[in-house]
C-alpha cells in the first residue's frame, strides 16, 4: 500500500512516500480503506519524537475516514463496505489502509449514531478535533449553560469548531485569541463575540467581561499563554489544558493561589481516554459528529493536499500559517 512515514525524527522533510504492507486487524480491530486523512498537530508531535521514537516505518494520521475494507475478530456492528469516521489512536491514517478499535469507529449513514450523514472528507477532518473539542468542554471543562468561554488558537482546527460546540452547550459568551489580525478575521466567522491577539490578551478580556473574567479557559499552547489564563478567570474558572503548542518548558505552578483566588486547572488527552475510557470518547465523538450531521456546527476544511505533499501540509502547521482544516486525499 502506499503511505507517508518516517523512521527518524526531525523536520517535515524526514515525511517520506514508501510502499508497505497493508496491516491486518486483530481482535476486535476494523481494517479501513483511508480515502481521507486529517492533518493535526498531534501528527507534528509524533513525528518530532514527542509520543517516543520511531520503531522502523512508522505511519502518523489520528483520524481518517473511508470504507470498512475488514473485521478483526469480535468487532461487531459493522460490516465491509460501510463508509466510517475513525480516531486512530496509534495513528496510522497517512496510508492506504489503517486499522484500529471497533469502538473508534462512526458509521457515517446510521441516523441511530450520527442523526444524519457525512461525506467522507468532512468525516476525514472530524474524529480527532470535534471529539477533543467536545471533550475539552464539556468533559474536562464542564461547562455549564450560561457560562463564558476563551479559547485560545481560535483559529485552528479545534478552535473553529469549539466556538461551535461551546454555544450548542449553552456557552453566554465565546471568545477567542489569535496570533495575527488575518487568522481574527478569520475566527471570526464561528460565532466567537471577540477575537483578540494572543498578545496582551488579558486585558483585552477584563474589559470585555467588565472585570469579572471568564468561566473556562481553553488552551493548546503552554508556556506564558497558560499562566497568563489563570489571570482572566472568574470565581470558579477552569483552565483545560488539551496541548502544548508552543512547545515551552513544563511550568510549575504553585497551589497557594489557585486555592486563595477560587481557580482550577484541569486537563484533556484523547490518548489517555482511548486507553482508559474509551466509551467516554466514544459518546463523545458521537455527541460532536452528530451537531456536523446536523447542521448545527460545521468544519471548515481549508486546504486538500495529495497523500505525496503531506511535508508541506506540516510544514504549514507547525509555522503556524494555518488556518481551519487540512486533509489528505489518500483514495485513488
Amino acid at each position: 500500500m502506499r503511505a507517508v512515514a518516517f523512521k527518524e525524527v526531525g523536520g517535515p522533510e524526514v515525511l517520506r512516500a514508501v510502499e508497505l504492507a497493508a496491516p491486518v486487524p486483530g481482535p476486535g480491530e476494523v481494517l479501513i480503506r483511508v480515502a481521507y486523512a486529517g492533518v493535526n498537530y498531534g501528527e507534528v508531535q509524533h513525528r518530532l519524537g514527542d509520543f517516543g521514537p520511531p520503531e522502523g516505518e512508522t505511519v502518523t494520521g489520528l483520524e481518517a475516514s473511508g470504507t470498512v475494507a475488514a473485521l478483526g475478530a469480535g468487532a461487531t456492528g459493522l460490516a465491509v463496505g460501510d463508509e466510517v469516521a475513525a480516531y486512530l489512536p496509534d495513528g496510522g491514517g497517512y496510508a492506504e489502509y489503517a486499522t484500529t478499535p471497533a469502538p473508534f469507529v462512526f458509521l457515517l449513514a446510521e441516523p441511530a449514531e450520527l442523526g444524519g450523514g457525512l461525506d467522507l472528507r468532512t468525516a476525514g477532518a472530524a474524529p480527532l478535533v470535534l471529539t477533543t473539542a467536545y471533550g475539552v468542554l464539556a468533559g474536562a471543562g464542564h461547562l455549564a449553560a450560561g457560562e463564558t468561554v476563551l479559547v485560545h488558537a481560535a483559529a485552528g482546527g479545534v478552535g473553529s469548531a469549539a466556538a461551535q460546540l461551546a454555544r450548542s452547550l449553552g456557552a453566554a459568551a465565546v471568545y477567542g485569541t489569535v496570533s495575527t489580525e488575518e487568522k481574527a478575521e478569520y475566527a471570526s466567522r464561528f460565532g466567537y463575540d471577540a477575537v483578540f491577539l494572543r498578545d496582551g490578551f488579558p486585558e483585552a478580556v477584563r474589559e470585555a467581561t467588565g472585570g469579572r473574567g471568564v468561566d473556562l479557559v481553553l488552551d493548546p499552547i503552554g508556556g506564558p499563554t497558560r499562566l497568563a489564563s489563570f489571570e482572566v478567570l472568574a470565581p470558579f474558572g477552569r483552565v483545560a489544558v488539551y496541548g502544548e503548542a508552543a512547545r515551552h518548558p513544563d511550568l510549575h505552578l504553585p497551589v497557594l493561589p489557585v486555592w486563595k483566588n477560587n481557580r482550577a486547572l484541569t486537563g484533556y488527552n484523547i490518548g489517555d481516554l482511548s486507553r482508559r475510557a474509551p466509551e467516554t470518547l466514544r459518546r463523545h465523538a458521537l455527541a460532536a459528529m452528530g451537531l456536523v450531521a446536523s447542521g448545527a456546527v460545521r468544519i471548515d476544511i481549508t486546504a486538500e493536499y495529495d497523500l505525496a505533499d503531506a511535508p508541506k501540509a506540516h510544514r504549514l502547521l507547525e509555522a503556524g500559517e494555518n488556518t481551519g482544516k487540512a486533509v489528505l486525499r489518500v483514495g485513488r
